[in-house]
């Protein structure tokens, strides 16, 4: 199974166009989002997608008026960080921030893989057996420099394409 994974789009709707039309084309079933949509707006057209939406707020999320309603009405499946989903007998914690990570690790052992944004600088290691994946950054100007990711559970390998 692959699923896609985006963060930090910061309300720049061209590249969520490009990104939704990414997923799209590789038909992946699910996809990601670390937070920071950053507008209500930016977050309906990501019901463009083919594939299910889960993810979790950030630091710009949590204040915009109408974030939680277009959840709803989407029936997008996010909530605050970290949301634990289990897919592919993989049990992935998402989150936007990465501080709170090491600190939930020690108190949850069953734990595959970890996603998260924020820093817009990319993350694909693995430590003590736990994958870690952030693609960076995908809200710049720069074509060619924004990037999103994929992560096939079955193997526990990160990709990440630049557009």
């Amino acid at each position: 199974m692959i699923i896609g994974v985006v963060s930090d789009t910061h309300n720049n709707i061209k590249n969520i166009k490009k990104i939704i039309s990414l997923f799209n084309n590789e038909r992946v079933s699910h996809v990601i989002h670390t937070g920071d949509i950053a507008n209500a707006k930016s977050l309906e057209i990501f019901s463009e997608l083919n594939s299910k939406l889960i993810g979790v707020y950030g630091n710009n999320d949590r204040n915009e008026t109408g974030i939680k309603e277009i959840v709803s009405i989407n029936n997008f499946e996010f909530q605050e960080p970290p949301n634990v989903i289990t897919l592919c007998h993989k049990n992935i914690a998402i989150f936007h921030e990465p501080d709170p990570i090491d600190g939930f690790l020690l108190k949850n052992k069953n734990i595959d893989i970890v996603i998260h944004g924020h820093t817009h600088r990319y993350t694909n290691e693995t430590r003590q057996g736990i994958l870690f994946f952030n693609p960076g950054e995908c809200a710049g100007m720069r074509v060619g420099s924004n990037a999103i990711g994929f992560l096939d559970l079955k193997n526990l390998e990160a990709r990440r394409i630049f557009f």
